[in-house]
């Protein structure tokens, strides 16, 4: 008789890639931009699915008033796919340290304290496949400190970055 043959379905391993960028932001603290770099590391373990984590150093450049914003975030990511485009959207939590700038009355004693607060944030951003192993990445991010006083603070990040690519 007929023996009815199933061919196993197609397993698809992680797509990871792990990239370093450079970032400007507006801090939400005072009307200057903080400029600086970070790291991320994706890991797509289903066509559409993935997982994100970041780190940004995010420095003031006046170096008189020396506040910088430090996150560490990590969190879900849907994508998309066009060709060598990878549109996604990200929802992350992590943490983030902010260095006060020094005390008016005390400028000489530099910066007051860096505290760390609880942060959730969303992004948008596309990765481009540029060569087999080497993506290019544009990335948006709005941050929420929600605990930071007196109202929260809600900084936007853009970063430009490159990465490579396991798959």
């Amino acid at each position: 008789g007929l023996h009815a043959q199933v061919k196993p379905a197609a397993t698809r391993g992680s797509d990871i890639q792990i990239g370093a960028e450079f970032s400007l932001a507006s801090p939400d603290y005072r009307p200057d931009r903080l400029r600086g770099f970070g790291f991320y590391l994706t890991d797509d373990f289903r066509r559409h699915w993935g997982l994100e984590a970041n780190f940004h150093q995010l420095n003031d450049p006046n170096s008189k008033i020396n506040i910088f914003e430090r996150t560490y975030e990590i969190g879900p990511r849907y994508s998309f796919h066009f060709g060598p485009f990878r549109p996604y959207a990200k929802m992350m939590a992590g943490r983030g340290v902010f260095q006060f700038p020094p005390d008016p009355l005390h400028p000489a004693n530099g910066p007051v304290a860096n505290l760390a607060y609880t942060i959730f944030s969303g992004g948008v951003g596309a990765d481009y496949r540029l060569k087999p192993h080497i993506n290019l990445r544009a990335d948006y991010e709005l941050q929420r400190w929600s605990a930071f006083p007196p109202n929260g603070l809600s900084p936007r990040v853009f970063s430009v970055g490159i990465a490579f690519h396991t798959r």
